[in-house]
């Protein structure tokens, strides 16, 4: 996962009162450690939510989309102060929001990331650590040393 997430994309405490702020904010950041327009990014977000809701479920979100103006892929982790409404696939808030922006061309290799975030935000130990965490650093260290898997 540190191939994706560096230490200073990591929020420990995002305060926030909606979904829109919740992307708005995470947009503000990704735009800020990548160099591409904030608006870029949360419109291409905005439109990936219309297809419908990033939220997984159990109180995870993982936003995601493609931009031609980077060249890798990009996360950001997101710990919220106080669950929001995301209108997740459950029903439940959401307090946990991994952002993922992928090169335009990265095809599977964007599909790949998608499905290593998810399947380290499965994990209900792992979960629980993140909820129970609040320094960035902590939580960089959780999200980077994933169980190695080699399977593909």
């Amino acid at each position: 996962m540190s191939d994706l997430l560096a230490p200073d994309a990591v929020l420990p405490a995002l305060r926030v009162n909606s979904k829109k702020q919740a992307l708005q904010e995470i947009s503000e950041r990704a735009a800020a450690l990548t160099g591409v327009g904030e608006r870029e990014i949360f419109d291409i977000l905005l439109q990936r939510e219309r297809l419908g809701s990033t939220g997984v479920g159990n109180g995870i979100a993982i936003p995601h989309g493609k931009l031609g103006k980077i060249s890798r892929l990009f996360g950001l982790f997101a710990r919220l102060e106080r669950p929001i409404d995301y209108e997740a696939i459950d029903g439940q808030p959401v307090d946990l929001i991994f952002l993922l922006l992928a090169p335009e061309p990265a095809g599977a290799d964007h599909l790949r990331a998608l499905s290593r975030v998810a399947r380290l935000l499965r994990d209900p130990a792992m979960v629980q650590s993140l909820r129970h965490t609040r320094d960035a650093a902590t939580l960089y260290t959780l999200l980077s040393t994933e169980p190695t898997s080699h399977a593909a």
